[in-house]
């Protein structure tokens, strides 16, 4: 499936191809298989990853102020992370004249796999970290263990999303919508 299949007629209409040629060489796949530089992996994953660590220190501050359990913090931050990251596309290609429901399901095209791949990797990391799950949210411990669970996850899915966006997925279905 090409990011142009199964999304909806009126995506055709409100952004045609025509209105994206001067993106050639910026945005390299386009929305296509073919090569990806590093740059723009690193650009989409740094995209997500704002969306996810709003979410996430959001849902980790909630957790923390509240004394909820790990897995219930956990599950809060998995959450948010999700509504945030979605949001953040969903607010770009809504911009580009998509309709609700068509700029939902770009976001979820684009993002849901980066974003899992990121939760799963961003609390590991918070549960590895001894202490980090238990301190408060005025520990420099909380924030140090946060800002490095969120560099593991930035290293470890830029690959994941340069191979995606290479294969015409994940991010790559957000380009043909950038102005």
């Amino acid at each position: 499936m090409t990011p142009h299949d199964g999304h909806g007629s009126d995506q055709h209409t409100a952004v045609g191809h025509g209105e994206h040629e001067h993106h050639e060489g910026g945005h390299g796949a386009h929305g296509h298989a073919g090569p990806v530089s590093w740059a723009m992996a690193a650009q989409a994953t740094l995209h997500c990853l704002t969306g996810c660590a709003i979410g996430e220190v959001l849902g980790m501050v909630i957790g923390t102020a509240m004394g909820w359990s790990n897995m219930a913090t956990i599950v809060a931050a998995v959450i948010l992370a999700f509504v945030f990251g979605y949001a953040l596309t969903m607010r770009g290609v809504l911009k580009a004249g998509l309709s609700l429901r068509a700029a939902f399901g770009v976001a979820l095209a684009a993002d849901t796999v980066s974003i899992a791949v990121m939760e799963v990797l961003d609390n590991a990391s918070m549960m590895v970290i001894p202490g980090a799950m238990e301190a408060g949210l005025g520990d420099p411990l909380f924030w140090g263990a946060l800002t490095v669970a969120f560099a593991v996850a930035f290293v470890v899915t830029t690959p994941v999303n340069r191979w995606m966006i290479g294969r015409g997925k994940g991010h790559a279905v957000v380009h043909q919508y950038h102005h």
